[in-house]
């Protein structure tokens, strides 16, 4: 039976209609804190959401891209002259360009057999039963030939392998860091396209004739506040920006990312769209396993009959160069939708006061009972109270003021 009650209870309240009663409280402290949180929240949405973060406008945050880069410079080493086929890699290239900064070189290599590196697992040996004929281990350099070989000059023994020889380890020179390369310069040529809006942009200043821009970009140098749209970037500014060592980077190398950010108001000329770059080192020094850039490469040549390779082992600056694009213009869709928003957010000043005043100032039980009220039948006979009720367009106002006897 109390279920059956309890339903149809609830079903016939569902029908009900509720609807807000005015009810000014003369309460200084409660006034206080309602027009307080009224400013937070009016605030908030004009500043922040309106101002800051655009919320008016139709936004695009994945543009469509390109990148091309070039190396540029030239340096002496040693009675050599270098330039770009020699140091960069590739010599033109995409998003990623890199350049060598040292070398570690091992000459005259030929196919042949020769002692395993020393530092390698299992490669000592006192005798040939200590190498295992046909093995091949991973980390080292070759296939063993079963034999145990005195290692180079050395006294002791090794297993021998067969491979390039003489190994990297044994025969290779260090040469000096290319320290000329701090004036390298790397040409970053960026053209972003945003399709909604049918807006493309360049990073490179607009000239009258292609002469004169051939001369712009041959003597200018990127410069954050002088020169914003010259895209050529000294390998010593863009190391300085990322806070990077350039001695260091030149004995382990590193990767850096050149970040090209376009944050554009097209409400504005599209000649305000224009790219603001930052930079940061991107693999982990912390962890030395991981960290700095090095690679491998050969140069093959005969000599007397006999094929033979230089191995060069090439550390430097790897660039990666990585786009963010955002593009807002006015919509009247999301206008509304942050107008309402707003409008409807300043609804929690009035749920957060309620709440103060029911729950922590004094007579919160007579505001309770002034505030909520139950009319089952629209009274026929005038009945006074101690509030004044104004009837308009169906609400209730009453004036509950701090003189009135509670």
């Amino acid at each position: 039976m109390r279920l059956r009650e309890f339903i149809k209870d609830y079903f016939l309240r569902f029908w009900d209609y509720e609807t807000p009663k005015v009810m000014v409280v003369k309460n200084k402290t409660l006034g206080v804190i309602y027009r307080g949180v009224q400013f937070l929240v009016i605030t908030y949405f004009i500043w922040y959401v309106f101002i800051s973060q655009k919320a008016y406008q139709e936004s695009e945050t994945r543009p469509e891209s390109s990148v091309y880069t070039v190396m540029k410079g030239s340096a002496v080493h040693g009675d050599q002259i270098l330039d770009t086929v020699e140091y960069a890699r590739p010599s033109e290239g995409g998003d990623v360009i890199s350049t060598i900064l040292r070398r570690e070189v091992t000459y005259d290599q030929r196919q042949g057999t020769c002692a395993e590196y020393f530092d390698v697992a299992n490669a000592n040996c006192t005798t040939d039963s200590d190498c295992v004929q046909g093995e091949v281990d991973f980390n080292g350099h070759g296939r063993r030939t079963g034999r145990c070989v005195q290692y180079y000059n050395h006294t002791f023994k090794t297993c021998e392998i067969k491979t390039w020889c003489p190994v990297e380890e044994y025969a290779v020179e260090r040469e000096p860091a290319l320290v000329e390369a701090i004036n390298f310069t790397v040409f970053i040529r960026n053209s972003i396209h945003f399709p909604k809006f049918k807006v493309l942009r360049g990073n490179i200043k607009d000239a009258s004739n292609k002469r004169d821009m051939q001369k712009y970009l041959n003597k200018c140098h990127y410069d954050e506040e002088k020169e914003p749209y010259c895209p050529n970037f000294r390998l010593g500014y863009i190391a300085d920006q990322a806070r990077e060592n350039f001695s260091e980077l030149c004995r382990t190398g590193g990767v850096i990312g050149v970040f090209i950010n376009w944050k554009c108001n097209l409400d504005l000329d599209s000649s305000h769209c224009k790219p603001t770059y930052s930079f940061r080192r991107l693999d982990l020094r912390k962890d030395q396993a991981n960290s700095g850039y090095y690679y491998r490469f050969a140069k093959y040549y005969s000599k007397d009959g006999t094929e033979s390779r230089t191995l060069i082992k090439a550390y430097g600056i790897r660039l990666d160069v990585i786009v963010h694009g955002h593009a807002g213009k006015f919509s009247p869709i999301p206008t509304i939708i942050s107008i309402v928003t707003a409008m409807t957010s300043i609804g929690i000043c009035t749920i957060i006061c309620d709440w103060i005043m029911l729950t922590f100032i004094d007579k919160n039980e007579i505001y309770s009972e002034r505030k909520f009220d139950e009319i089952i039948k629209e009274p026929t006979i005038h009945i006074s109270t101690e509030l004044n009720y104004i009837n308009s367009y169906g609400s209730n106002h009453s004036d509950l003021s701090d003189g009135v006897p509670l």
